[in-house]
This record gives C-alpha cells, sequence and structure tokens, in this order.
C-alpha cells in the first residue's frame, strides 16, 4: 500500500511576485512556511485554517480568510465531509475529483493496481496536482486472482454463453478495498464514475452498501448537476482545460477501454454500431491470430479441488505455480497466440442491450481446461446440477450480487463440487483456438476396460435390451396418443 497525503496548509497553483514559495503573501509574516499545518476549513474544501501561532496575530486574523477566500476563487462552500473516490486518472475520475473539491468534500483518491498497465506514480502526483487530501495506491491483484477468478473458474462462469465477466469480476474486488480505506480513513461517502446506464455502478454499489450499510455513495453522473453541465466528452475536456486537468485522451477518442488481470474490455464510440467491425489495432492483450506464431505452445495445466495450482511448457520446461504468477503467464502465453477475443452484443442488468469486444487470454484457456478435467471426474447427476448453479452464479455475479446472501451460497455449493477435480489437462495453444489433447486423473470415473469396444469388462450388452424397451415407453404411448387426437381432427 502507497500512501501519499498533502500536508500544506495552504498550496495555491504558484508563487508570484511577493509571495513565498508554497505562493503566501510575505506580508503575512516571517517563518510562516515552517509552521505546522492547522485543521481543515468547513468552508473551503482543501484548504487548512491556519495554525494557532498565526491566529493571535491581530495583523493577519483578518487578512488571511479574506486572502484565502480570494485564491479559492472567492466561495465559500460549506464542508460536505470526507469522500473515498475512485480514481484512474483518464478524463472521468480527474474531473470529478476537481468537482468534487468544488462542491465541498475532501477527497481521498484510490488507485486499484489490478493488474492493468498503468503509471501509478504518475497517477499519485495527478490526484496530488489535483488537490486529493490523499492517495491510496493499493495493489490486489492477488487477491483479485485468488479470491475472484478462482471461483468463476471452478464455477465455468459464462454470462450468456460467451462473456468470461472480466470486469463484472473485477468491480467486488476494487470496491471492497475503497469501503475498506473509507473505514480506515472515517470518510462518510465513496464516489465513482462510472455511467448512469452501465452496469458498474450497481456492482460497486452493492457492493458498498452489503459491506458498510450506512456509507453514502457520491455517483456524478446520476446527479442532474453533473450530467447536464458535462453532456458530452467536448464538454469534459473544456472543463478539463480551463482547471489545468492534464488529460492524454483527445475527443477523437473511437472507443473507450477498461482493463484488469483477467480481461479487457472496448465498447462506446464507433463501436456503438454493432454492424461497425472493430477497427485495426485495437486489440492490446493479444495478437491477431493470423500473424501469431507457426508453431503451438504445449500447455500441462494441473488442478487441486478445481483450481489451477501448475502450469507447464511442455516446449521450453518453464513452471509457474503461484496464482498470480501462473494467471500472468498463461495471459503471456494465450495473447501471443490470439486467444481470447469475442464481439458480442449482451444484456445489461439495468435493460438494454450493448455491444463490447473483449479479450479474455488466459481465462479463455482455463475455462476449455476446467471444463475438460471436470467432465472426466465428476458424476454426471452431479454436474448437471452444478451447471444450473453456475448459470445463477454468472448472473449474480454479472448482475453485482457478489457479497449477497445467495451468491455466497452458491459458492459454497460449487466449491463442495470441485473436490474430485483433481489432474491434469494436456492442452495446445495456436492461432486463436484452444486445444484439448489429453487428461489425467487420479479421480478419474473413466473406466477405459468399460468402455472398450474391444473388451466386454463388467457389462452385459443384453441388459440394453430392457434399458432400451423401458425409455421407449414414454415415447411410444405420447405418440400412440398424437396418432388419436390427428384421427379425431381428421374426421
Amino acid at each position: 500500500m502507497k500512501v501519499a497525503q498533502d500536508r500544506n496548509w495552504l498550496a495555491p497553483p504558484s508563487a508570484s511576485p511577493g509571495q513565498g514559495s508554497a505562493g503566501i503573501p510575505s506580508s503575512w509574516g516571517p517563518g510562516i512556511h515552517s509552521l505546522a499545518p492547522g485543521p481543515q476549513s468547513p468552508f473551503l474544501p482543501g484548504i487548512s485554517i491556519p495554525p494557532p501561532e498565526l491566529q493571535a496575530s491581530s495583523t493577519i486574523s483578518c487578512c488571511c480568510l479574506r486572502s484565502l477566500i480570494s485564491l479559492s476563487g472567492g466561495t465559500m462552500a460549506q464542508s460536505k465531509g470526507t469522500v473515498v473516490l475512485a480514481y484512474s486518472g483518464g478524463l472521468d475520475t480527474s474531473c470529478i475529483l476537481v468537482w468534487l473539491k468544488e462542491q465541498g468534500y475532501d477527497v481521498i483518491a484510490y488507485l486499484a493496481n489490478i493488474g492493468q498497465k498503468e503509471d501509478f506514480e504518475a497517477a499519485r502526483k495527478k490526484a496530488l496536482a489535483l488537490g486529493a487530501k490523499k492517495v491510496y495506491i493499493e495493489d490486489i491483484s492477488r487477491e483479485f486472482v485468488e479470491e475472484f477468478i478462482w471461483p468463476a473458474v471452478q464455477a465455468n462462469a459464462l454470462y450468456e454463453d460467451r462473456y468470461l465477466l472480466g470486469t463484472a469480476l473485477a468491480r467486488p474486488c476494487i470496491a471492497r478495498r475503497q469501503v475498506e480505506i473509507a473505514q480506515r480513513e472515517g470518510a462518510q461517502h465513496i464516489a465513482h464514475g462510472a455511467t448512469g446506464k452501465g452496469n458498474d455502478q450497481v456492482r460497486f454499489e452493492l457492493t458498498c452498501y452489503a459491506l458498510c450499510p450506512k456509507i453514502k455513495v457520491v455517483a456524478p453522473w446520476r446527479l442532474p448537476e453533473f450530467y447536464q453541465r458535462f453532456p458530452g466528452r467536448r464538454e469534459l475536456m473544456d472543463y478539463a482545460k480551463k482547471h489545468g486537468i492534464p488529460v492524454p485522451v483527445t475527443p477523437q477518442t473511437p472507443w473507450s477501454m477498461d482493463e484488469n488481470l483477467m480481461h479487457i474490455s472496448y465498447e462506446a464510440g464507433i463501436l456503438e454500431n454493432p454492424k461497425n467491425q472493430a477497427p485495426p489495432g485495437l486489440y492490446t492483450k493479444t495478437r491477431d491470430p493470423a500473424t501469431s506464431p507457426d508453431t503451438p505452445d504445449v500447455l500441462e495445466i494441473e488442478f487441486e479441488r478445481g483450481v489451477p495450482v501448475k502450469v507447464t511448457n511442455i516446449g521450453d520446461g518453464a513452471t509457474r505455480s503461484s496464482a498470480l504468477e501462473l494467471f500472468v503467464y498463461l495471459n503471456d502465453i494465450a495473447g501471443k497466440h490470439g486467444v481470447g477475443r469475442i464481439d458480442i452484443v449482451e444484456n445489461r442488468f439495468v435493460g438494454m442491450k450493448s455491444r463490447g469486444i473483449y479479450e479474455t487470454p488466459a481465462g479463455t484457456i482455463l475455462y476449455h481446461a476446467h471444463l475438460d478435467i471436470e467432465a472426466f471426474t465428476m458424476d454426471r447427476e452431479v454436474r448437471k446440477i452444478k451447471q444450473g448453479l453456475a448459470l445463477k452464479f454468472s448472473e449474480l455475479v454479472y448482475n453485482g450480487f457478489w457479497h449477497s446472501p445467495e451468491c455466497e451460497f452458491l459458492r459454497h455449493c460449487i466449491g463442495r463440487s470441485q473436490e474430485p477435480v483433481v489432474g491434469t489437462v494436456h492442452l495446445s495453444v495456436f492461432k486463436g483456438q484452444v486445444y484439448i489433447l489429453g487428461r489425467e486423473s487420479p479421480r478419474s470415473l473413466y473406466n477405459e476396460e468399460l468402455v472398450s469396444m474391444n473388451v466386454q469388462g463388467d457389462y452385459e450388452p443384453a441388459d440394453a435390451t430392457g434399458f432400451i424397451n423401458i425409455n421407449s415407453l414414454r415415447l411410444k404411448e405420447y405418440h400412440r396418443l398424437q396418432s388419436k387426437v390427428t384421427v379425431k381432427q381428421d374426421e
């Protein structure tokens, strides 16, 4: 965990003639820069009251307040308390940080390192420069894999038959740590930059309310005073320029992206038209399968209780066994071969259809590998029940109910079903595809002698006659009745 804190009791933009290094008029008295910071002003968010030593001076007590008001823009917004903002460093959350300060909040910025490519030190400096009281940078990658991705692998979680839930799994992990920071700091509010039309607002807030029922959520994109002021990206860019917010994005950016260790998603902009093909250069986690290597990577993945515990590359002997390292390695292998791309239209929880393009490299390999070892080791009827539970689990995760009692119950049931899911899957990764080559397990329910066409084994073929007769009885009766109905209709 890294925490940065701005401890200057006054920090105007820059010094000017007649001012000290902090921009404080030199006429306020000598030694002012060495004094300890005072308490936060209830009237001027982000600006502290001068220390007691200065308040005692009749020379500066009044002029200080007038100067502070002037420096703050001439307004005295009433303090609304502390808010922990889920901050990314991008356009939306940078503007939201400044806007929250305008509204009277003390802002603590929270950046979750969940495996995305990000210059966290630059984001920390940016948040402080924009007026954040503190900045938390939290590496939650390992817990994301072990506590969220692994249960999804055990479940073979798949929303609407195609989506591996990369974003949906990350949100409760991110929000859980956000709540912990709010509780640690005594903050009354949390804030996020999720839009008012998407699923993420639901996922963030259901997690926060489940873990801290009294927390208050500030969702700017659902507040008329915010979304009417910023109806589009152009207005946000103008606001950023006005307030000196450095943002690398331009109004011409053709789509938005969201990345974590498990996947990256692309949506909005030109992708909102579902007939538009993904343009060249969009994909960042995976190579084009057409230009991927002409030699496959052959892997062995070992499972215990449905969780991958070791991967071995047969070609070069490389192995990985810790959860995080294993997942990162599979991302690299799958990405190199263009595995994990999908382009879908899905049903959002809020009631609309949306188009999303996703890259889920390691998740795709593990989905196929786990599916295979589970079918090899799990009883048929148990697996049927488990498949039904997995459908419900996927729906709950997508809709934001990770911390609900029903989702907790499902995770427990699915986890119990995974006890016999032990063994090794041999597979090939090549040109955008995952090919299962073989499997072995000490808990296998596969009986080679029983199933062989060359050996009778402990099976009497004549018994199949009665089995077929019993199962055909229902079909015979159904069609006998249908024949009578057809005859009556023809009369």
